[in-house]
């Protein structure tokens, strides 16, 4: 029988080397993402090769604390010379897909990005030493969702498995609308919209602002960000989200996420909240996360009673000049779904995307077994949405 906590077992005892350069992650059982050192993780964030405002501290613990389904997650750490060099939050692939195989999975951050958090300085080193400690776990495979292909963490985790003969194997890709925001915004809006689209919209900006002037706010110190709060939460359950019941208003961990994770990104100048007003009230408003060059446009709600002058359009538009304005960002995820009909004509850049299966040895089965069986659910999923499509055409 094989005992699959031994890293060894299936493989006669072979398993990948160590490489001279790694640093050894220092547990060899999972660790509570709450009992990760906050300064540790705070000092590993301004040092990230690669951004990902879902994965700072304030915002994956405010996650973790307290939306239903996605507490008490644990975490891949790496460490060289008492520094956190890497991390990673992550759940069994038993509880992301009720699967019982020895396989770990990136912790759900409430953001559609997976990326881990790697030393700029000690990069390789961060993902070898990640593998390592998920090795010692007796992980057969790592599993990440919405992960970033093209970026330097993916770099440098293809390279290490590439020492070892292992390729990761890309179970679904997609391209999503981002920001080049180191461009005048005026000449990103042109070549995106196009003068006819723009104009359109400037006629829609007026005809909007005979109900009251027309101006935008961007909430910054937690005081403004608590109260831009309350209005992005009612506009977001007064629209579909709230018909559908998604509103993070709707449901209690939710909003306690979002209230303390924004109030404590605010106090670290790393949350924003967007607001469009006509007169004295909003009809848009967007929570947007900062982390290092980057911004993401985590979500947007809308008054549905102003749909016919494009709310969401004109906040983004103001959003768009916002960002250019600012030297501290060079660009913008719009953490949006491929194809997005509001921001994809806005915002012309894009960014890889993709569900990946990281084997963790050489032709495992495990590994095998496992992007097998996820790639047949993204299939299927896939196929039962264009038939569900084509039935409502009819």
């Amino acid at each position: 029988m094989v005992d699959l906590t031994n890293p060894m077992a299936m493989h006669g005892g072979n398993g990948p080397k160590v490489h001279p350069h790694a640093a050894i992650a220092s547990e060899d059982k999972p660790i509570q993402l709450i009992d990760i050192p906050l300064d540790a993780w705070r000092a590993l964030e301004a040092r990230a090769v690669e951004p990902n405002g879902y994965y700072l501290a304030d915002w994956e613990l405010a996650v973790n604390a307290s939306v239903d389904g996605l507490t008490d997650a644990s975490s891949l750490t790496a460490w060289a010379n008492g520094k956190l060099i890497g991390l990673l939050p992550v759940i069994s692939l038993r509880r992301a897909h009720r699967l019982p195989l020895p396989v770990l999975v990136n912790a759900d951050a409430y953001g559609t990005l997976s990326t881990p958090l790697l030393d700029r300085d000690d990069t390789r080193a961060a993902a070898t030493a990640l593998f390592a400690q998920a090795r010692q776990q007796g992980a057969r495979a790592l599993v990440f969702h919405s992960v970033s292909l093209e970026g330097p963490a993916m770099a440098a985790m293809r390279d290490v498995l590439a020492q070892d003969g292992i390729s990761p194997r890309i179970i679904t890709s997609h391209v999503r609308a981002s920001l080049d925001a180191t461009r005048n915004a005026e000449d990103v809006l042109r070549d995106g919209l196009g003068a006819k689209k723009l104009k359109e919209l400037r006629r829609q900006r007026n005809r909007l602002a005979e109900h009251g002037e027309v101006t935008f706010h961007v909430a910054r110190t937690p005081d403004e960000v608590a109260k831009a709060l309350d209005t992005f939460l009612a506009l977001e359950a007064g629209g579909w989200k709230g018909k559908r019941g998604t509103a993070l208003k709707q449901r209690a961990g939710d909003e306690t996420f979002i209230r303390h994770a924004t109030n404590a990104l605010a106090v670290r100048g790393q949350c924003e909240i967007v607001t469009l007003n006509v007169g004295d009230a909003a009809v848009a408003s967007g929570v947007m996360v900062r982390h290092l060059d980057r911004a993401y446009y985590f979500k947007i709600g809308v008054d549905e009673r102003f749909a016919k002058y494009s709310p969401g359009v004109q906040l983004t538009l103001d959003v768009t000049r916002h960002l250019c304005a600012d030297p501290a960002i060079a660009s913008a995820d719009s953490t949006a779904a491929p194809g997005h009909p509001m921001i994809d004509p806005i915002w012309r850049e894009r960014l890889a995307i993709g569900d990946v299966v990281l084997p963790l040895y050489k032709n495992d089965p495990v590994a095998s077994l496992t992007y097998a069986v996820l790639s047949l659910r993204h299939h299927a999923r896939e196929a039962a949405k264009r038939m569900l499509q084509q039935l409502r055409k009819r």
